[in-house]
């Protein structure tokens, strides 16, 4: 079979007093069966290939080995680079082209509809979302660190784990591997 190319982004990492080093991080992906792992900015962020095609499985697989090694749940979400390459061309808040203020956030499903109602009831004049395959997008007319709402507060409003990225990191993941 050949190989395909994954990103793996894990939820909190290099936050909160919980600091890994991507070179153990890499490390701890061969541990879990992945031994060519590169790392992308300190971010929790791994590419990897595999010729395994069950995405969910190896999911549970790295978050596995990362709580057996660094003592606490990672949630951990992979894309292939094909779906990154959407994930990076999608503008899906008409009218704002450029992505500094452009969050998505990864999730292991697909979002019910009671998940984006209740979302989509904290949207306001500095705030959007929207929703795509296993994804929440977030357009913040404030950084993430100046925002009256977190990725926490988000999570918590979904009900599910969500790790969020900087639309502008993805893209550059896309043009380094994709």
């Amino acid at each position: 079979m050949t190989p395909v190319r994954y990103a793996a982004f894990m939820r909190a990492l290099n936050v909160g007093g919980r600091i890994v080093k991507m070179d153990e991080l890499k490390r701890l992906f061969a541990k879990a069966g992945f031994p060519k792992a590169e790392s992308f900015i300190a971010s929790g962020n791994i590419v990897f290939e595999s010729a395994a095609k069950d995405a969910a499985a190896m999911e549970r697989k790295i978050a596995a080995t990362l709580h057996k090694h660094l003592g606490y749940e990672v949630a951990t979400f992979l894309r292939t680079f094909a779906e990154l390459d959407v994930i990076g061309g999608a503008m899906p808040f008409k009218g704002v082209e450029d992505a500094p203020l452009y969050y998505v956030g990864f999730m292991h499903a697909a979002p019910t509809a009671a998940m984006r109602k209740r979302l989509l009831a904290l949207a306001s004049n500095v705030n959007e979302f929207a929703f795509s395959a296993r994804e929440v997008w977030w357009y913040s007319e404030t950084p993430q660190s100046e925002s009256v709402l977190s990725t926490n507060a988000i999570e918590k409003t979904l009900g599910v784990p969500v790790t969020f990225r900087n639309l502008r990191t993805v893209r550059k993941m896309v043009a380094r591997w994709g």
